[in-house]
């Protein structure tokens, strides 16, 4: 069948014999899957939750309950993580740290800060979303000076933009306006030097940054 395609289309059956063939077919419903993720998340949500009705597992709870995450459902979400975390699965750190993103999402700073108290040790924390939200949710409870110091540890990483983007934030909210200027002036000249797929990914907070520098520029430095 695919002589035929190729003799007579031999452009698109090229192409089409290639991602068939040569793709296993667990790369094509990967692609497929992620395709109808982005395009249709109310399928995906139900084909998930018909999984789960039919099979209530660890697995089939954290995959949904990272659907409900991801399209804003944060309550749904925390209730799935939350009634996962027993067993051998009470300290499961993925469940752990997406339920620290979505304690943060409905304001529960105290529960983020507990959270994180358990997650802190593992090798990746340092540089992991968790720790920035470990900072912001101390900073929103008032313990400044804790949140500071998780602030600076995460400024010594290079190309963690959005980290020092917040960091700067925390100054000029507390009137450390100079310190704050430097911060932002630092990310944008740093800008430049990042490779094409390091500014893509912090082209947002670079963004934001000279924002913010337009701002500082109408306060005294």
């Amino acid at each position: 069948m695919w002589i035929w395609v190729i003799v007579f289309l031999p452009l698109v059956g090229s192409i089409a014999y290639i991602f068939i063939e040569m793709f296993n077919r667990a790369d094509v419903q990967n692609v497929q899957s992620g395709v109808s993720a982005v395009f249709n998340p109310t399928g995906r949500i139900k084909k998930l939750e018909e999984q789960l009705r039919f099979s209530d597992t660890f697995s089939n709870r954290v995959n949904l309950a990272d659907a409900y995450l991801a399209i804003g459902q944060t309550e749904k979400a925390i209730r799935l993580y939350e009634g996962s975390l027993t067993g051998a699965f009470i300290e499961n750190e993925h469940v752990l740290t997406q339920l620290s993103a979505a304690y943060f999402q409905v304001h529960r700073y105290t529960d983020v800060i507990a959270i994180n108290k358990k997650i802190c040790k593992l090798p990746q924390y340092p540089r992991s979303k968790a720790h920035l939200l470990y900072a912001m949710a101390l900073e929103q409870t008032g313990s400044n000076e804790m949140a500071e110091k998780e602030y600076r540890s995460m400024k010594i990483w290079f190309d963690y933009f959005e980290a020092r983007y917040r960091y700067g934030l925390f100054l000029a909210k507390n009137n450390r306006i100079h310190e704050a200027h430097q911060i932002f002036t630092e990310m944008v000249d740093e800008f430049t030097q990042l490779s094409s797929r390091e500014k893509r990914n912090n082209r947002e907070w670079v963004n934001s940054a000279k924002e913010q520098l337009r701002k500082l520029s109408l306060q005294p430095v």
